[in-house]
């Protein structure tokens, strides 16, 4: 990635980087410890094989993950950069379990 690539607004850096739902779910996956494709498939419910291969390989080229090979295996695990994401998916994942405590109170009130 090169800085002229980049957006001037730190907001929409991050979105570029992190915006697409499946990128968000493979750092929070990966904040968990270094995981072989297969067990990122796994746990990433509807993913398919193509994007989960194109997301990883985007976030690799981003500085965001590394991805090593051992023998047969392939591994993936956050780069510093990468961790440095977990204070922004613990937020993501906080507000989403504020919003269902806040929709289910909502369909009560009804």
């Amino acid at each position: 990635m090169d800085i002229k690539d980049l957006p001037k607004n730190p907001i929409a850096v991050t979105i570029k980087m992190v915006g697409c739902r499946w990128k968000v779910m493979i750092v929070a996956e990966l904040l968990e410890g270094t995981k072989r494709f297969s067990e990122i498939k796994k746990s990433l419910k509807g993913i398919t094989q193509k994007v989960l291969t194109s997301k990883l390989r985007e976030l690799e080229q981003d500085g965001i993950l590394t991805r090593e090979t051992e023998g047969t295996k392939v591994l993936y695990t956050l780069t510093d950069i990468g961790y440095s994401l977990r204070p922004v998916i613990l937020s993501f994942y906080d507000w989403g379990k504020d919003y269902k405590k806040y929709v289910k109170l909502m369909a009560k009130l009804k």
